[in-house]
């Protein structure tokens, strides 16, 4: 599709979908969302943006295999579970700061494993999306 109505919306739908998405993981503790929703929403914004503009410019825009995404979502995910044994507690216990951040609220090592999960469903999907793409 090289409407110009199209890749106009694109320019403007990535930044507004890539916000809704960190909403979206921000909001998962309380609501429902979180990590794996997000990570779609991110995913779907860039895959409008490479519809629109094609794949070159979208790769200009993040400048880094999307693989390294899964490696550094991986890695958030991983030390977020073993933290708590640091201080004598099991693996993937829930360990919360005391005092609340006045935007996000209670932050604790659930905010950083859904923050890997995001990661790691962004850097799958693009990487497979713009896998498929190239073959094509």
């Amino acid at each position: 599709m090289n409407t110009v109505i199209f890749k106009s919306a694109s320019t403007y739908l990535l930044p507004l979908l890539l916000l809704f998405s960190v909403f979206i993981l921000l909001r998962g503790h309380y609501l429902p969302g979180g990590g794996f929703v997000g990570g779609l929403i991110a995913s779907i914004a860039f895959i409008i943006h490479s519809a629109a503009n094609g794949l070159e410019q979208t790769r200009s825009i993040l400048k880094f295999h999307p693989g390294v995404l899964l490696l550094a979502g991986l890695t958030v995910a991983l030390f977020s579970g073993i933290s708590p044994m640091f201080i004598g507690e099991p693996f993937m216990k829930g360990l919360w700061f005391e005092n609340p951040v006045p935007v996000i609220g209670m932050i604790g090592s659930a905010l950083f494993f859904d923050i890997g999960v995001y990661l790691v469903v962004v850097g799958v999907t693009l990487t497979i999306i713009f896998t498929i793409t190239e073959t094509i």
